[in-house]
């Protein structure tokens, strides 16, 4: 086990609406260590990037933390003041977002915008700045960069543009980076290439990495552990091999499902939509559409069954007393799809 950078502990955060509190986040807990990558999976709106987003501070106005802890280095960042917080967001923990042309300002030539990270964080003089940000344009693989450092974000392919936005997350050397869906918007040949890209990075710089994703392809050839989320909690968490080879949730099994392979054409949606968190379900969240469920699903809350040292599972259908069931044929076929998937990606 590595050295342990980051661990939240029971993240609670209601978002306030005129219908009243939306419990968005309930209870979370998860760690990181140090050059790990850690992926967290979900369909929209599980509560993801809500999450990530406490870590730098950056709520939306109505958001409020109501519970739990965010340690970064032993210290809780959720105590810090926002003057604090900008001496951290950048430079200690830096986030790629989704869409990269939301992400940089059309205003402003690119070299200058990779460079204000040194400036304002690492107090660099703007020539030294200007040329390490030359480095990074180049590491991240812009061609002709010393050229390009005086073009604007319009005048880059969306490709270009997220490497750009790479290079200015990754220029002051962050201990943490959170990459939020950061291969969407992009075509696959392209997402490939920023992932291998993301993971070359890594490599370089020992940077640890957060990813945000709903699609569990992507999580293949790119995390170290997975954590799956639904309804605003994590339900299951382990090493990224136990989640692929052996996941225990239904909604594990049901996120895999819906996966496309070359192979199979047959997509299996999962039933139904999440619970409203206005009023959160008093049993297991994922017990509407869980066709697995048992009469407890809809009383009481599984706790996390321990499957391995590393890997837990939120559900009843762990318990002792509860009936064997098997995950479905899909899953098992799959198996033999994630493993090549793996073995191109290393």
């Amino acid at each position: 086990m590595g050295e342990r950078i980051l661990d939240i502990k029971n993240l609670q955060i209601n978002f306030h609406t005129y219908a009243g509190d939306v419990k968005a986040i309930r209870d979370v807990s998860f760690h990181l260590d140090k050059g790990e990558t850690l992926a967290i999976v979900g369909e929209s709106g599980s509560g993801k990037s809500v999450t990530t987003k406490s870590l730098m501070g950056l709520l939306a106005n109505n958001a409020r933390v109501v519970g739990g802890q965010v340690l970064f280095h032993g210290e809780d960042i959720l105590k810090k003041s926002e003057k604090q917080m900008q001496n951290i967001r950048g430079k200690d923990i830096a986030m790629i977002f989704q869409d990269p042309m939301t992400s940089l300002d059309p205003t402003m030539k690119i070299g200058k915008q990779i460079a204000e990270p040194l400036i304002k964080h690492k107090h660099v003089e703007k020539r030294k700045a200007l040329a390490q940000a030359l480095e990074i344009l180049k590491l991240v693989g812009i061609d002709q960069a010393e050229k390009r450092m005086n073009d604007y974000p319009h005048q880059f392919s969306g490709g270009q543009r997220q490497r750009i936005v790479i290079a200015i997350a990754l220029v002051c050397y962050p201990e943490i980076l959170i990459a939020d869906e950061p291969t969407t918007a992009l075509d696959v040949t392209i997402q490939a290439q920023i992932l291998d890209l993301m993971k070359e990075l890594q490599q370089k710089i020992e940077t640890s990495i957060i990813f945000i994703t709903h699609d569990l392809g992507v999580v293949a050839g790119m995390a170290d552990r997975v954590a799956v989320m639904y309804a605003g909690q994590i339900i299951e968490y382990g090493s990224v091999d136990e989640i692929f080879y052996n996941p225990q949730h239904p909604y594990t099994w049901g996120l895999l499902n819906s996966m496309p392979t070359l192979s199979s054409t047959n997509l299996e949606a999962i039933p139904g939509t999440p619970p409203d968190l206005l009023d959160p379900p008093k049993g297991d969240p994922f017990a509407a559409r869980n066709p697995y469920a048992m009469k407890i699903d809809a009383e009481e809350k599984p706790p996390f069954f321990k499957v391995s040292d590393t890997h837990y599972a939120s559900t009843w259908l762990l318990h002792p007393d509860a009936p064997k069931i098997t995950p479905p044929d899909e899953i098992v076929r799959r198996r033999k799809v994630f493993a090549a998937m793996q073995a191109s990606a290393n």
